[in-house]
């Protein structure tokens, strides 16, 4: 197959690049990775690739997909891995990847994705506390059904969906239950997750925002 292409934006701050740019590094698929800054003028090939004018794109030969779960989708599709073998499992991985896609708005607003930075968050709003709630109890569930040490045993892309929010986590200091600590140290520990956070932190020390 031909070389897949990902654009994803600034590594510090992009969350939505993160997601699917974490499965397609674990998928074994031949592709590389392109960083296109924010408002650098090598955007305009993002605005080619996607109608969107948005980071990420997936760009296979003639074929664009925008979105990061329609990329995580088209990725499982060639690497079917990507998902639980199990059916049950796998509705379950698909629900929680979907209910971080599109919900936990405080959570988003209030601990923004800077990998690094060490911030103090300030007082913890009751909607965002219970979003933090929320993602611990589904960490700690997961991992406690499946036997760990990722959501549902192996990788999927659920966890790629969740591994931005653990880089919120660390920046903001946010304590949780040790079970889920335990799944924080398992993402952090990656060589992916490692390698992404070091050329966040060099994106910064080059001045790039």
């Amino acid at each position: 197959m031909s070389e897949l292409v990902l654009l994803v934006g600034n590594k510090n701050t992009s969350s939505w690049s993160l997601r699917p740019w974490l499965a397609l590094e674990r998928s074994e698929l031949p592709h590389r990775t392109d960083v296109v800054h924010f408002g650098s003028p090598e955007w305009a090939r993002v605005r080619k690739a996607s109608p969107t004018g948005k980071v990420p794109v997936l760009i296979d030969g003639d074929v664009s997909v925008w979105d990061s779960m329609a990329i995580c989708e088209y990725l499982a599709e060639l690497a079917p891995s990507l998902w639980p073998r199990d059916r049950a499992a796998r509705a379950e991985a698909r629900s929680i990847a979907a209910e971080m896609h599109s919900g936990f708005p405080n959570l988003r607003k209030q601990l923004g994705m800077d990998i690094s930075a060490r911030k103090d968050p300030g007082p913890i709003e009751p909607d965002t506390a219970r979003e933090i709630e929320r993602v611990a109890t589904i960490w700690s569930s997961c991992r406690r059904r499946s036997g760990g040490p990722f959501l549902f045993g192996a990788f999927s892309i659920a966890d790629a969906f969740y591994a931005p929010v653990v880089t919120r986590f660390v920046t903001y200091g946010i304590d949780v239950p040790a079970d889920a600590r335990a799944y924080m140290e398992t993402v952090l520990a990656m060589p992916e997750m490692r390698s992404w956070a070091d050329d966040a932190r060099r994106e910064v020390e080059a001045g790039i925002r």
